[in-house]
């Protein structure tokens, strides 16, 4: 199989390109990437497309979604997944382990990889739990899942309480040289809340849930990383003091990376219009200082990737007071165009440095091979449309949930086709 993109505008900042290229793909890798003084034979060629006009990029990454395969279907399967991550131009993404049964051995490691075989249409990397059940008492099987090709281990959905269990976690994990991504809660300061605790709390009644809940845990997981040495990736940054930890952890040669999702970057608390549960995440938007801290340090570098936490819901389970609704919102669908919109049309992010916070960093952090389009590299590719603006629809996600505080926002940039391992998984047409 053989497959030609010509005429499009090649963002590949781990190749350093940025121009119109050709790329000749065979049998699912790259074969040639060709600029504009150089011409690609075409004679054996199965398909075509015409890119001129529209930019391709690599297939974004994701290292935090929620499929809720096994146990939890109704809300989202490794198949409806997959196509709303596709249409989003994800090729890769790695699933965290709160389902029903909770991955945390290598029988329920194994039933969700054969879900994933039989059903999805992108990468989709499987993540263990920290400990069984997630219950936070008794180490869950890291290290036959780890020889069975798992990348990474996580609570997420709730932090390990206890820290003992969790540097037994960690050193293992350095052993087998896998990451730990982590959700950093202390759930006992957490008393009920539900949206940030602060003023637009107040206004609405509602308990309010404070920095130092994601603080004092962040604190912890840098300090234990520092002990153990272990590869730490910090999920769902909210707060200025995550930021300046990690700069600081970094400074002190931790191994500490981190993430932000949209919402966090494009949202304070001051922008929820009322007690409406798709405004419900955990961590809850913050303040707008919180917000500045996040944008800064994604513009500094100190923040290298951006992640969904892709979360979806029922109408249902999202139709009531916050009080009583799951966190979560959707976002395979909005990440790009939400980040284009917010981080590089408004000057906090060049298109490479968007690129690398989707695609490269990611995959490197995760240690696949995926993140750039170079010659040799297998073809996980994304084209999109710049110049196109739209308003987002949640009536029209692939995804099964329609959780979400963007619908009617107007965005730029749309994901045209997204191409994995060489054949096209999505097309807008």
């Amino acid at each position: 199989m053989e497959l030609l993109i010509k005429n499009g505008h090649l963002i590949d900042p781990e190749a350093n390109r940025d121009g119109i290229h050709d790329i000749l793909i065979k049998d699912g890798i790259i074969d040639i990437v060709a600029g504009k003084s150089k011409n690609i034979v075409t004679d054996s060629v199965d398909k075509v497309i015409d890119a001129k006009g529209l930019y391709v990029m690599p297939g974004f990454v994701d290292l935090h979604v929620h499929f809720r395969d096994p146990g939890l279907t109704y809300k989202e399967t490794v198949k409806s997944g997959s196509h709303a991550a596709a249409a989003g131009g994800y090729t890769s993404v790695f699933c965290m382990p709160n389902t029903k049964p909770v991955i945390d051995s290598v029988e329920n490691y194994e039933l969700l990889t054969n879900i994933i075989k039989c059903d999805s249409h992108i990468n989709v990397y499987p993540v263990g739990a920290v400990t069984k059940g997630q219950q936070g008492n008794e180490l869950a099987e890291i290290e036959d899942m780890a020889d069975m090709g798992m990348k990474a281990i996580s609570e997420d959905g709730k932090s390990v309480m206890n820290s003992a269990i969790y540097r037994r976690a960690m050193n293992i994990a350095k052993e087998k040289n896998i990451t730990v991504f982590a959700h950093c809660e202390d759930i006992n300061l957490v008393e009920g809340g539900v949206m940030n605790a602060g003023k637009r709390a107040d206004e609405l009644g509602l308990p309010g849930i404070s920095n130092a809940v994601e603080d004092i845990i962040t604190a912890r997981d840098i300090l234990l990383a520092k002990e153990t040495g272990v590869k730490l990736h910090l999920c769902h940054c909210s707060t200025k003091d995550s930021v300046f930890m990690v700069k600081a952890a970094k400074e002190a040669g931790v191994a500490v990376t981190a993430e932000v999702c949209p919402h966090h970057f494009t949202l304070s608390d001051e922008d929820i219009p009322g007690d409406d549960a798709n405004y419900k995440m955990n961590p809850p938007l913050r303040s707008r200082e919180d917000v500045e801290a996040l944008l800064n340090g994604l513009n500094e570098g100190i923040i290298e990737v951006i992640s969904t936490d892709h979360a979806p819901h029922s109408a249902e389970e999202k139709s009531g007071s916050m009080k009583n609704a799951p966190f979560g919102i959707v976002g395979l669908e909005t990440s790009f165009a939400l980040s284009y919109s917010e981080l590089v049309c408004k000057g906090v992010l060049s298109l490479p440095g968007l690129v690398r916070c989707m695609s490269t960093n990611p995959a490197k952090i995760a240690g696949i091979d995926r993140g750039s389009l170079a010659e040799g590299k297998i073809a996980d590719i994304v084209i999109v449309d710049l110049d196109r603006e739209y308003k987002i629809d949640p009536s029209s996600f692939r995804s099964k949930g329609r959780n979400t505080p963007f619908g009617g926002r107007t965005v730029r940039g749309k994901v045209v086709k997204t191409i994995v391992n060489g054949y096209e998984v999505y097309s807008e047409e």
